[in-house]
């Protein structure tokens, strides 16, 4: 059976979502502290594989969601998936960080927002097809 782009961009926004929970499980791991990240190879690269994986995720939304939905800078989380992607190792403690503490939070909230509205919109479509 042929998956919709609606349900496909919800698939994917679910899977955005739980690793935003996975990059929380870390925080809750092992503090929510700069200097426990740096002192942390392990909390690193987790935290920095999640955000690659979430930035994967992104290039698999159709152009049509993100032409939509454009309180989140999909073209940016693209980047910082490139940035960890190749330069693996040498990801910015810093950036990392922001990106952990003000960007996860906000990303996951947006994407949970973005997958009720096209629930609703699926299921309303789904209602007049019958």
């Amino acid at each position: 059976m042929k998956v919709s782009p609606s349900q496909r961009n919800i698939t994917i926004l679910k899977k955005i979502v739980e690793y935003c929970d996975q990059i929380d499980e870390a925080v809750k791991a092992f503090g929510k502290s700069k200097d426990a990240l740096e002192a942390s190879s392990v909390y690193r690269n987790a935290s920095a594989m999640c955000i690659l994986q979430i930035g994967e995720l992104t290039t698999h939304l159709t152009t049509e969601f993100k032409a939509g939905f454009t309180m989140i800078p999909w073209q940016k989380i693209k980047d910082m998936r490139n940035v960890a992607a190749h330069h693996y190792g040498r990801f910015d403690d810093d950036i990392l960080w922001e990106t952990i503490t003000e960007d996860i939070a906000p990303l996951r909230d947006y994407c949970n927002e973005c997958i009720a509205t096209l629930e609703k919109e699926k299921s309303k479509k789904d209602d007049s097809n019958t």
